[in-house]
């Protein structure tokens, strides 16, 4: 099993890069993920909060497709991500 070696945000290609101990590196295209989402002006506030201050935590919701669901989560129902009305 391959041991996480780093994880953060390369500001020059927009990518939140995940090195392990093997020398493999997974890349997380932000801009492409986020363009797939639907979001307001604060949860995209809220994902680059992520991306600068919690990469791992950014690519844990990333890789287990739970992008979605937090960004419901920390918004109300009258943000109109997703929320019945």
């Amino acid at each position: 099993m391959k041991e996480l070696k780093s994880c953060e945000f390369n500001i020059d290609n927009g990518c939140v890069e995940i090195c392990f101990s093997d020398g493999s590196i997974l890349a997380i295209d932000c801009a492409a993920v986020e363009n797939g989402i639907e979001t307001t002006m604060n949860g995209r506030s809220e994902l680059d909060w992520l991306v600068y201050n919690a990469p791992m935590d950014y690519a844990k919701l990333v890789l287990g497709g739970e992008l979605d669901g937090y960004l419901k989560r920390i918004s109300g129902p009258y943000s109109g991500i997703g929320w019945e009305s």
